[in-house]
This record gives structure tokens, sequence and C-alpha cells, in this order.
């Protein structure tokens, strides 16, 4: 469903006029239509499905390289995200770790970024934004353990209230044979070393 950009640009001049600011006024003028263009970038994956970008995969045995199946798992680490925070429609932003041990079929990496970017591009929180990649990657691949670390930093958090710049918030979202904590700590010790930080990515 396509962001209605028109409704936007009404509604963001009665917000301008609701805090007692002229819309019309030289520097707010352009300020609706900028922010419907952002909203629409922001929200693209409302209504998609994050599971289309891992419809293709790659046969280890019949594949172009038979017999190259990893002898454990696949890491992609520092995969840089943002969304907004359905609380407070105020930013997050961070890095992303993925992990799966994968079966006979493998994806392309740049396929998990894909997974990623588009469940990010929605109203979210982070707890869930990470159960739905895992959820993804799990009913979409064949694998046979999922793991998914979040490190984000949030402007709810760094712009208001408490008001921490430096505070962070790491989640794990587990599935198959990584919910034992031992068969997933090797993982997260190797999501450690020197894995860039969210506090890096800014909001």
């Amino acid at each position: 469903m396509a962001v209605d950009r028109a409704r936007i640009e009404r509604l963001v001049r009665e917000l301008l006029e609701a805090i007692g600011e002229d819309p019309d006024r030289p520097g707010l003028t352009q300020t609706p239509s900028r922010m419907a263009m952002l909203y629409d970038e922001l929200f693209a994956g409302i209504g998609e499905d994050p599971g289309a970008h891992l419809a293709r995969t790659i046969s280890v045995s019949r594949g172009p390289a038979p017999g190259t199946l990893p002898s454990g798992a696949v890491l992609l680490r520092g995969v840089r995200f943002r969304s907004v925070c359905e609380h407070h429609l105020l930013p997050f932003a961070g890095v992303a770790h993925l992990a799966y041990l994968p079966g006979e079929q493998v994806v392309g990496l740049g396929s998990l970024v894909k997974v990623v970017e588009t469940l990010a591009a929605r109203p979210q929180v982070q707890e869930r934004l990470g159960e739905q990649i895992a959820d993804a990657l799990d009913a979409h691949l064949d694998a046979r353990g999922v793991l998914v670390v979040l490190d984000a930093s949030h402007g709810c958090v760094t712009m208001r209230g408490g008001r921490q710049p430096d505070a962070s918030t790491l989640t794990v979202a587990v599935r198959g044979e990584f919910t034992d904590p031992v068969a997933r700590t090797e993982l997260i010790a190797l999501i450690g070393a020197g894995a860039p930080g969210s506090h890096e990515a800014g909001a």
C-alpha cells in the first residue's frame, strides 16, 4: 500500500499550526512535501514481504561450486539499518549481525541485507524487529539455526527523557540449534570481535 503523500502534506501543515508555527513562513513552506517524501522512504517496507528477498537460493550440491557447504555458520556482521520507533515516531539506528547454519541451500548475502531493510522500513520496536528478521530467515532458508543480534541507538533515549547520548540497546533473537546457549557462544564472540558499534551509526 503506497504512502498517501498528499494527506501527509495536509497533516504536517496542521501539525505545524498546532505547535504555534506558520507553515507559510519562509523555511517551512516546503516542509510538508519534504516530510511526505521522507515518510514514503522511511515506511516503504509496510506491506512488503521480506521473504521475497530469500526466494532465490543456491543449491550447494548442484550450484556453481558444488561441495562448498560451509562446515559452520554463515555470519554477516555490521549491517547498518535505521527505523522509526512506533512509540514516539523518533528514529533508531544501528547495526544488525545475522547468522544462519545452512543446510542444502544458501542465499546471497545481499538478500540478507534486504530482509533487514524491508522489516526496518515500518514503525517498529527493536525487540520485534529482531524477532521478525529471525522468523523470515528461519521460514525461508534451509537453515538449521538462526541468530540475529541488533545493537541500536534510540532517539527516544538520546533526545528526550533521560537524554543518554551514549546508550545503546542490544537484542538477540535465535531459532533452531542456536537456541542452545553453548551453540551460539562462538558466534557471539565473533560478533563482538571488532564488530562496528551502533553508537557510530547515528540516529
